[in-house]
């Protein structure tokens, strides 16, 4: 089964639970089979004392109770660098352990110890947040190879487990709160998902390029996001375009689909 559709499931079945225990075990299925060993996704605290802020993980116990007992949350780089972009990212990135102390670094080699190593971080903002306290999706591939289309489908079901999970424990926004976009801002989306360029669109749509760039631009401040791939990922979260919109079977390339990597995560 493709990566995309494996998200697509879950993210249908998601709407369907109404319980939580369900809603994490779907998850944690759906990652092993994009080839994700380990994840921990939730608000930036304590791990076994959330409180009432949400967070769900696998990570093994013993790593879990080094976290908690160290207070490792306070200090955590991966939680820094989180709150504060975007963009989701790998741990073995030189740009992001440059900018780590001795102490943290120390951390991320303790963490390597229990089996939590070359990781990769979603953060999560905007419209689908479980609530004012910043929050990330982290995810531990079994394989440093893994297709860049695994990323991008658990970054998909990332975004909405925090949705789901914020409606199930009463700690949704209501729609006002939502920034709506536009017939045109969603259309373009729809087709920015499916790859199509500004001038395919255009031309689909019967516009100008810039005309259509503009759209883009404005859904993508409307979201609070930087790329399209983000303001794709939030028109989904937040139900504004659908999956069935985004994957149709005649967009499906009809050559052998060819693997490809992304950069190795190996420092």
């Amino acid at each position: 089964m493709d990566q995309l559709d494996i998200a697509r499931h879950f993210i249908e079945h998601a709407e369907q639970t109404a319980r939580m225990d369900e809603l994490t075990s779907t998850f944690e299925a759906a990652l092993q089979r994009l080839g994700f060993r380990y994840y921990a996704c939730g608000s930036h605290v304590d791990p076994l004392n959330p409180r009432e802020a949400l967070m769900v993980l696998n990570y093994p116990k013993s790593w879990v109770e080094d976290y908690s007992g160290l207070q490792l949350h306070r200090v955590d780089p991966v939680f820094q660098r989180a709150s504060r972009s975007l963009i989701p990212f790998f741990w073995d990135t030189p740009e992001f352990r440059k900018s780590m102390t001795p102490s943290q670094l120390k951390m991320l080699d303790l963490a390597r110890r229990h089996g939590v190593a070359h990781g990769y971080t979603i953060p999560i903002h905007g419209p689908m947040a479980f609530s004012l306290t910043p929050s990330s999706c982290s995810l531990i591939p079994d394989s440093a190879s893994l297709d860049e289309r695994a990323y991008l489908a658990a970054q998909l079901m990332a975004v909405h487990l925090f949705d789901r999970a914020s409606r199930l424990t009463g700690g949704d926004r209501s729609d006002e709160d939502v920034p709506r976009l536009s017939y045109r801002e969603r259309q373009c989306l729809e087709f920015v998902a499916r790859g199509k360029s500004d001038w395919s669109i255009a031309k689909l749509l019967g516009l100008s390029v810039t005309t259509v760039h503009n759209h883009i631009e404005r859904a993508k401040h409307r979201l609070c996001v930087v790329t399209r791939v983000q303001a794709v990922v939030h028109a989904l979260g937040s139900r504004q375009i659908a999956f069935g919109d985004v994957i149709r079977p005649t967009d499906r390339p009809r050559c052998q689909h060819r693997r490809r990597n992304v950069p190795s995560q190996d420092s």
